[in-house]
């Protein structure tokens, strides 16, 4: 094997990365669905990786977790205006003991149990509730914007680590591929040796040229591991080390700075989140005004009772006692009638008695307990209140409103002064990024052709073993840096993107 067999090999390795890694990275804008945990082996797309991200990441998920608490919000503010409604079901037992006031008895003698139900319904309207769901509305539409952010940061994120990982591999075929020149220039020295047409100095720089780039080999591998490891970081995932990853890249898009900063203006996440909560603010101020304004209160309330006594054989008891009782009052009444020559009526008074149907009366009373209720008259109020002086808390109260609507303003005004810096800062980039890498393959062509005079001079003894290292080191770092240029497209782009806050694809 030659020297210049190994040399094309090094040529074709360096041209097929460049290749593949000389075009932009394919923006994902929804994943329908996350695919499955990738395993060792596995192909791992940009897409793939983003659509683990958006369902793993744990910071999207905390984002997302604040839409819930959002629309609670709207939900409370809108129950504003539906009445509360409360019931109450309570019980409770007496015992059988007379209470004592002044000398005087009070209070049944027998063991009560009783039951009392209650309804009520209050409603409050006044103007500060409908301003206030104006504004849960609007910090509603805020929070969306918000979650829309952070998916595109994340997407950012994770687009620029998987550019690191990817450039990191293609820095590590280059070192291997390195590592096979090195290799072949070691034996080239050494047969150059054992011909007479060489020295064992160069046989000895030639085994630290290649020792050195073992080690840069080895590193090299070893830094495109720990990049996947990052790369899953951002998923949010644990690391699998050998994953592969998708080398089939996009190019980029020709764009129109005035275009992209409209576009920005007009859909980017963070001023829209801004926006809307500059209308929340006004909301508020407009919240705190309608503390002049009066106030309606609507109330309305049910209730009923109902008790049994616990011995109801007592109850008959006072029954058969009070007819008997009524019974020889009647005939002492009308004892007295007769002595006085009245009507004798007598007979009425033999006809009292406690029948069994009274007996039963007592027995089906004792029957409604716990739910047969005796309703309470119903009652139903309206209120209007107006606060005439608060000790100027309604003042300060508006003053806070408006100053919080005045830094709204300007926080909408730093984000707009923002967006507008960062877009044009991230295009600029962009633009001069795809100029260096048309310089970058110019340079490497120029090396690729001195390192191949070189080999071949070194081949025929016209040129040091340190000659021809100097080559190769040349050479190297003109591959790197056309990488390193190559990556630096792609990471303006998406560097541009985020500034924009959503895809330009």
């Amino acid at each position: 094997m030659t020297i210049s067999v190994k040399s094309h090999v090094l040529f074709r390795t360096v041209a097929l990365a460049a290749g593949l890694l000389g075009s932009t990275v394919p923006f994902l804008a929804e994943a329908q669905a996350a695919p499955a945990a990738p395993t060792a082996g596995a192909l791992l797309t940009l897409a793939d990786a983003l659509a683990l991200a958006r369902r793993n990441n744990p910071a999207l998920q905390t984002a997302l977790n604040a839409r819930r608490t959002a629309s609670a919000n709207v939900r409370a503010a809108t129950g504003a205006f539906l009445p509360s409604l409360s019931t109450r079901l309570g019980g409770g037992y007496r015992e059988g003991r007379q209470t004592f006031f002044q000398g005087q008895g009070f209070g049944s003698t027998n063991d009560q149990l009783n039951t009392d139900a209650s309804a009520s319904a209050n409603l409050n309207l006044s103007m500060a509730a409908v301003n206030d769901r104006r504004a849960m509305k609007a910090n509603q539409a805020a929070t969306e914007s918000d979650i829309e952010a952070t998916e595109q940061r994340l997407r950012n994120d994770v687009t620029v680590q998987y550019l690191a990982a990817l450039q990191q591999q293609a820095r590590a075929q280059l070192q291997d591929t390195l590592l096979t020149t090195t290799s072949a220039q070691l034996q080239l020295a050494q047969a150059r040796l054992q011909v007479g047409s060489g020295t064992q100095l160069d046989v000895q720089r030639a085994e630290v040229t290649h020792g050195q780039q073992r080690v840069a080999a080895l590193n090299a591998r070893n830094q495109a591991a720990i990049e996947i490891v990052r790369l899953y970081q951002q998923i949010g995932m644990p690391p699998v080390l050998e994953t592969r990853l998708d080398t089939t890249l996009a190019p980029t898009p020709t764009l129109d700075l005035q275009a992209v900063l409209a576009s920005a203006r007009s859909e980017n996440p963070s001023l829209d989140a801004a926006r809307t909560r500059q209308e929340s603010a006004r909301r508020s101020v407009s919240t705190a005004r309608s503390a002049y304004i009066p106030t309606v209160a609507l109330s309305a309330s049910l209730s009923g009772f109902t008790n049994r006594f616990t011995n109801t054989n007592a109850l008959i008891q006072q029954g058969q006692a009070g007819v008997l009782s009524s019974q020889a009052s009647c005939i002492r009444t009308e004892e007295v009638r007769a002595r006085l020559n009245l009507d004798n009526r007598l007979a009425q008074c033999q006809a009292l008695s406690f029948t069994p149907a009274d007996e039963q009366a007592i027995r089906d009373s004792q029957g409604k307990y716990p739910f047969d209720f005796t309703r309470n008259p119903y009652d139903l109020s309206i209120a209007f209140s107006l606060p005439i002086f608060n000790g100027f808390r309604r003042e300060q109260q508006i003053e806070q409103a408006s100053v919080n609507q005045r830094n709204a303003q300007i926080e909408v005004r730093n984000q707009e002064l923002r967006i507008s810096s960062d877009v044009t800062a991230a295009y600029l980039q962009l633009n001069t990024a795809q100029q260096t890498v048309v310089m970058q393959e110019e340079n490497v062509r120029t090396a690729r052709t001195a390192l191949e005079l070189a080999q071949e001079r070194y081949r025929v003894g016209a040129i040091s073993i340190v000659d021809l290292v100097q080559a190769r080191g040349d050479y190297e770092r003109a591959a790197t840096d056309r990488i390193t240029a190559v990556y630096d497209v792609q990471r303006a782009f998406a560097a541009l993107e985020n500034a924009v806050g959503r895809p330009l694809r």
